[in-house]
């Protein structure tokens, strides 16, 4: 008797396993997804709705519980060569643009940035204070961005449905206030702190009236200068905070403007430690700092996570931006789109870098920089990344210094002719469908040739990049809160991977 009872509940243990096995595999359902992809192989952000199966699955995890930074947004810059082209181009080629960039059914850029006064992307030097020594700039005028660079921005604001912030940045202080009495290269001088100080709230107020919020500053762009080639004003990490601290900081909330984010820095990722160091050494220094801005040109494939996750955790509650990276030292190659799949582009440390540095300026493919830029950035605590040029023509200009890069849009003013680059779809799979608000959540891909990220959006949508630079397909199964989705990636490609809320 005690034999059979034995036996009897052994098979009862048995069926009752067999049927929590199936109800396990069976708890596991897949996902909607909406894939979009962008390949070698000629896709620019196409809907994927046919998967092939391509042997065992990489497997990507996606944790929402697992939360980073909110996602300020992504974009490009309005600079006057780009306004300029704008300009020479049909009704018709210029509204596609502008539309490509701004509209729900575009890019939909969310974060944009714009020069105070002339850069090397204008078509000559100019500043806003024109008369020597005018201290009260009783002569200050935005004139020069009126015929150019104002209507763009407008034009972009009237087709932005919800809108867009913008980030402007000097790349120097009104010559007669330097050192040097040039457009290029030398300090401020001291004496002139607090007129530079009013230089910025001026601006802020003629661009109010003409329609346009500033949303953040830098106080100069590349405070270690660029070799003196273009505009530039020398800073010291110290010199800068200080000159934040005690006049620029405190003249901008005395004039109604303690909204406008101040993000000190803006230059190569390298020299983030000791800058941050500065700014944000005690609660008086880091006072008036919103966050930090940086640019990716130190070199062509180190995103320098470590130097990021310093600033991070240097200053956690402030913003960490991406304010601007190019392919530069370039012409454009028109109408080619294999070009930018392969590692043929050269950057500026190529050729300039010093021998110790050279090793971080090989070869590259311009898409893997892009693509693989922004998601390394991203599973490192930055919130915003925005690219330089919107428009370039032919040449990679203009510019006044000669300083060729490519832009996501090329056009060909003279036989109005437009070349939407690989490029452009890249910065769209992040910037039309990584929202504002956005929270950085969790993701790992078992796999060391692939890269990946995901940010869940306000919405409940979660949105997952994936890169894949190499020469095979690649199957993924996408995990998440008990379901899953098996999908392919072509080689050579960067996927956008839609989850919508249940």
């Amino acid at each position: 008797m005690a034999k059979n009872y034995f036996k009897i509940t052994l098979l009862k243990l048995l069926i009752t396993g067999i049927v929590l096995s199936i109800y396990s595999c069976s708890s596991t359902k897949e996902m909607k997804v909406q894939v979009y992809e962008t390949s070698a192989n000629g896709n620019s952000l196409t809907r994927i709705t046919q998967f092939s199966n391509e042997g065992t699955p990489i497997v990507l995890t996606i944790n929402p519980d697992e939360k980073f930074q909110t996602i300020t947004g992504f974009g490009g810059s309005f600079t006057e060569s780009s306004a300029y082209l704008l300009n020479r181009l049909s009704k018709n080629n210029r509204n596609k643009i502008l539309n490509a960039y701004f509209s729900e059914a575009g890019a939909n850029y969310s974060l944009t940035r714009t020069h105070i006064a002339s850069c090397d992307f204008s078509l000559s030097n100019y500043t806003y204070a024109k008369v020597e020594n005018d201290i009260t700039l009783e002569h200050f005028t935005i004139e020069d961005d009126k015929s150019d660079l104002i209507p763009m921005i407008l034009d972009a604001k009237a087709i932005s449905k919800e809108g867009f912030k913008i980030i402007s940045s000097p790349w120097s202080c009104p010559p007669w206030m330097k050192d040097n009495k040039s457009y290029i290269g030398g300090k401020l001088i001291p004496e002139f702190n607090d007129t530079f100080s009013l230089y910025f709230s001026k601006y802020l107020k003629a661009y109010k009236n003409e329609g346009i919020d500033i949303w953040g500053i830098t106080p100069i762009n590349e405070p270690h200068g660029n070799g003196n080639n273009w505009e530039s004003t020398l800073f010291s990490p110290e010199e800068m905070t200080l000159f934040v601290q005690n006049h620029l900081g405190p003249k901008l909330e005395k004039d109604g403007w303690k909204d406008v984010k101040i993000l000190g820095y803006d230059q190569n990722r390298a020299g983030i430690p000791e800058w941050v160091d500065a700014m944000y050494k005690n609660e008086t220094t880091s006072k008036y700092f919103a966050g930090t801005a940086i640019h990716w040109y130190e070199s062509t494939f180190d995103y320098f996570a470590k130097e990021l996750q310093y600033a991070h955790n240097k200053a956690p509650n402030k913003f960490l931006i991406e304010t601007e990276g190019c392919i530069d030292s370039e012409i454009p190659h028109w109408q080619d789109d294999a070009w930018y799949w392969k590692k043929e582009a050269t950057d500026w440390g190529w050729d300039w870098a010093s021998e110790k540095d050279k090793p971080l300026h090989p070869k590259y493919a311009p898409v893997n920089r892009y693509a693989t830029d922004i998601i390394g950035c991203l599973n490192n605590w930055v919130d915003g990344w925005v690219d330089w040029n919107m428009v370039l023509d032919r040449q990679g200009g203009p510019n006044w210094f000669k300083n060729w890069c490519v832009a996501p849009i090329l056009v060909d003013d003279k036989n109005d002719e437009v070349y939407f680059t690989p490029l452009y779809y890249v910065m769209a799979h992040f910037s039309k469908f990584m929202r504002p608000g956005g929270i950085k959540i969790g993701c790992e891909i078992d796999n060391k040739d692939l890269v990946a990220t995901a940010v869940k959006n306000l919405d409940g949508s979660i949105a997952v990049a994936v890169f894949n630079p190499t020469d095979r397909i690649q199957t993924i199964d996408i995990q998440l809160n008990k379901k899953n989705k098996i999908i392919t990636i072509d080689a050579n490609a960067l996927q956008t991977i839609l989850i919508k809320p249940n």
